[in-house]
């Protein structure tokens, strides 16, 4: 590629789209993914205790129906990339959508605990299906100068969902006047919060179809003159369209379909820049922030908080995750993924021991002291809010934008797939270890809030303003 012309691909990326508000509605519409993995991940919530008393099983077992969502979520995640190099995005899309309508149907309509757990390991292997097209996608739409705040999308949407869906639980909780097992319609009020989701599963699939395919995949199977057409939409007249096209086409000449394969090679078996995804998602888990979103009613409950309350406590902590999310989109362009990172871990460490000391208090008459209950409060509301004006956000972007072009999807795959199997981890154990220490299991997440700092400060890389094939 001559100066000339790099000089005028960079002008050009630089470029303003001239219809952004559509560059916003394809983004968004991708992030719908996003929207329903927030809320089939965080929709068990509410129906726990439902759940546990219905099928009368213990702590062990209920954690196993709650957290068997995520193994199909890592195999979703481990399958999206490659199956979305071969058949396209938009296609991987629809599959997504289609595996959350059968699955929120299926859930809220069980035979057994055994088909409820089946259903829930369809609609874990959409969710991990979406949480890797859904920014891979957008970064491959979005035009470099906004891809960052484009790409925060894709977390505002899970936050969102996650908010929607602690809302619809306690709208329905309210119509059961107040017990998850009351009957709405001849249907258990859990059961209705399961099925709600049929929704915005629908709504998706909808969207897909009215979104352009990537113009990478599109440049990948010959449709060059449509590649053009779509990066018109969203880059703008002043992008250069023969020269975008030949920087992705060069970028695309060195590489291959991406395989496991094509990871390995590193000191410790594969590369390091795979390693640092893998990091990064698990260090997202390994702080507990999902124990948050999948036991919070339990967990306030536990400490004498009536059902009503604790389903508000949960609602208030998703409207906290959103305006951690809003903060980090403003902020993730102007100064940087590390940065934020790094504030966020600080705040997560603090906010964890808080809860750690409240929670090692005594109960009296079921219930924490007040002044220990004010402070779980307080500083689980926190830790979220850090949570998410960091981690929550700064991660997604990071995966969509540090691999190398020759190993974006399959890298993606792994790290996504990483970052579920940390999830299940952590939601898997989390019953049994509250049953053993609830202030002792809250030690373990503060310990991994500060971990974390040193592994920011030392290996990740920082991608602000560097467009996809500077990578690597």
């Amino acid at each position: 590629m001559t100066t000339t012309a790099q000089a005028q691909g960079s002008e050009g990326r630089k470029a303003r789209p001239d219809h952004l508000g559509h560059v916003i509605f394809i983004t968004a519409a991708a992030a719908m993914g996003g929207f329903l993995f927030g809320y089939d991940s965080s929709v068990i919530n509410g129906a726990v205790e439902a759940i546990r008393d219905r099928y009368d099983i213990g702590s062990a077992a209920l954690a196993q129906v709650v957290a068997i969502a995520l193994i199909g979520s890592a195999i979703g995640a481990a399958t999206a990339g490659r199956i979305a190099d071969r058949i396209g995005r938009i296609r991987v899309m629809q599959i997504a959508a289609l595996l959350f309508t059968v699955s929120a149907v299926g859930s809220a309509l069980p035979f057994a605990l055994w088909d409820l757990a089946m259903w829930r390991v369809l609609g874990g292997i959409g969710i991990g299906m979406a949480s890797v097209i859904g920014p891979a996608y957008i970064a491959e739409v979005a035009p470099p100068a906004y891809r960052g705040r484009l790409a925060s999308f894709q977390q505002a949407a899970i936050v969102i969902g996650i908010a929607v869906s602690q809302l619809v639980n306690w709208g329905i909780l309210n119509a059961a006047d107040g017990d998850q097992r009351g009957t709405i319609g001849g249907i258990e009020a859990w059961q209705w919060m399961l099925g709600v989701m049929v929704i915005p599963a629908v709504l998706y699939g909808l969207l897909s179809f009215a979104i352009p395919e990537s113009p990478r995949f599109l440049i990948s199977v010959g449709r060059t003159d449509r590649a053009k057409e779509v990066l018109a939409e969203v880059e703008g007249k002043a992008v250069d369209l023969d020269v975008r096209v030949g920087e992705i086409e060069q970028a695309m000449r060195s590489e291959h379909k991406s395989t496991f394969k094509d990871l390995m090679g590193g000191r410790f078996g594969l590369l390091p820049v795979v390693w640092i995804g893998i990091g990064l998602s698990v260090f997202q888990q390994l702080v507990g922030i999902n124990v948050a979103f999948y036991y919070s009613s339990t967990l306030w409950q536990s400490v004498g908080v009536d059902p009503s309350s604790s389903f508000f406590y949960s609602f208030t902590t998703s409207i906290i995750n959103i305006l951690g999310t809003v903060i980090a989109m403003i902020f993730v362009d102007k100064i940087g993924r590390k940065p934020l990172a790094l504030i966020g871990s600080a705040g997560m460490a603090i906010s964890l021991a808080l809860v750690a000391w409240a929670f090692s208090a005594d109960l009296v008459d079921g219930k924490l002291p007040h002044g220990q209950g004010v402070v779980a409060l307080v500083a689980a509301h926190a830790f979220v809010l850090f949570f998410a004006l960091s981690w929550g956000v700064v991660v997604w972007v990071l995966l969509g934008e540090m691999f190398p072009n020759r190993l974006r999807a399959a890298a993606l795959g792994v790290a996504a797939s990483a970052q579920w199997i940390a999830n299940w981890a952590i939601t898997a154990s989390f019953p049994s270890l509250s049953d053993w220490n609830l202030s002792g299991t809250y030690v373990i997440y503060t310990a991994f809030a500060v971990l974390s700092i040193p592994f920011i400060l030392k290996w990740v890389p920082e991608t602000k303003g560097k467009a996809l094939e500077e990578m690597g």
